[in-house]
């Protein structure tokens, strides 16, 4: 028998996940509560147990959607075994797997629909850091020869984040692993030229 503490834990994330495909799917604008719920199992009573409003249900969806990545994704960002190269291309195919599961278009929504807002903020501040983060791997690698020069780093970082969003989001939905290979091509294409 679970505790009520493990049964929060699993409500809360299911509503989490609910938030992430109904933005992913239809937008922060059209996002209804009710549906969250419902999409989750759970009662809107329920949701309201545990989020005061839309507002901090989305805050905490982009901070669970980060969690998430960062567990299936931005591990490999620490992997000091790879050279920054393998690192990044090892990013892109692992992000294309991420963007299989239905909660794929829950950062770029919400950049687009919730600019100025806290909301945007939270997402804004998660892509700096990892704009950041791979913009290090870049300098890495321009240091150690293995990525030629070019523009700079930071411009380099995220139009290489912005290229694998654009084509894992574009191929999603596929049942092969053409999304993998894609993304993997744009890495080396941006950074071996």
């Amino acid at each position: 028998m679970s505790t009520q503490a493990q049964r929060r834990a699993a409500s809360r994330a299911a509503l989490l996940e609910a938030t992430a495909r109904g933005i992913s799917r239809g937008g922060y604008g059209a996002l209804k509560l009710d549906d969250v719920a419902t999409a989750a199992g759970y009662t809107r009573g329920a949701l309201y147990h545990q989020f005061k409003d839309k507002d901090a249900l989305v805050l905490a969806t982009v901070a669970w959607v980060r969690e998430t990545w960062e567990a299936e994704v931005g591990t490999v960002l620490q992997d000091d075994g790879l050279d920054p190269v393998q690192a990044l291309t090892e990013l892109a195919r692992r992000h294309a797997v991420y963007c299989r599961r239905d909660v794929a278009g829950v950062m770029i929504v919400l950049r687009v629909e919730t600019a100025g807002a806290p909301i945007a903020a939270a997402v804004q501040d998660h892509v700096a850091d990892l704009v950041q983060r791979v913009r290090r791997l870049i300098l890495a690698g321009r240091r150690t020869g293995a990525i030629g020069p070019g523009p700079s780093a930071t411009v380099l970082a995220g139009s290489l984040l912005a290229a694998i969003e654009a084509a894992t989001l574009a191929l999603r939905g596929r049942t092969d692993t053409a999304d993998e290979e894609v993304a993997q091509r744009i890495v080396r294409g941006l950074l071996l030229g």
